[in-house]
């Protein structure tokens, strides 16, 4: 019998909600071979420093409530583009302008996107 992996999806979005993150959407790529993971989720700030703190939020949240820990992640010189690697799930927390340069909804427009609600 496989061993059940637990779903850390829900845990990277609340990480990015307690920050107040912005415009959430996952891309499930599950099912294209030459995708790097299985899932990406992105999300913005509004300026460089509020993008690190989204990224911090994940990243604590995870290991509090979980105790899963990034593989790695890189970013934080500029905090622009900050990516956190959890293996088959990459979160990308963008500033909106470098969101929009890189477009990584429409470079990977084959899989399958999904908007979340914005929060009050």
């Amino acid at each position: 019998m496989a061993e059940k992996t637990l779903d850390i999806l829900p845990y990277i979005i609340e990480g990015i909600r307690e920050r107040k993150g912005r415009k959430i959407t996952t891309v499930d790529m599950s099912g294209i071979d030459s995708a790097a993971a299985h899932r990406f989720v992105i999300c913005e700030g509004t300026s460089s420093q509020h993008v690190a703190a989204v990224a911090d939020s994940i990243r604590e949240y995870l290991l509090r409530e979980i105790n899963v820990k990034p593989y790695n992640y890189d970013g934080y010189t500029n905090s622009q583009w900050i990516v956190i690697d959890y293996g088959d799930t990459m979160v990308h927390v963008f500033l909106p302008e470098t969101r929009r340069l890189y477009d990584l909804e429409e470079l990977w427009s084959d899989a399958l996107v999904e908007d979340y609600q914005e929060e009050d």
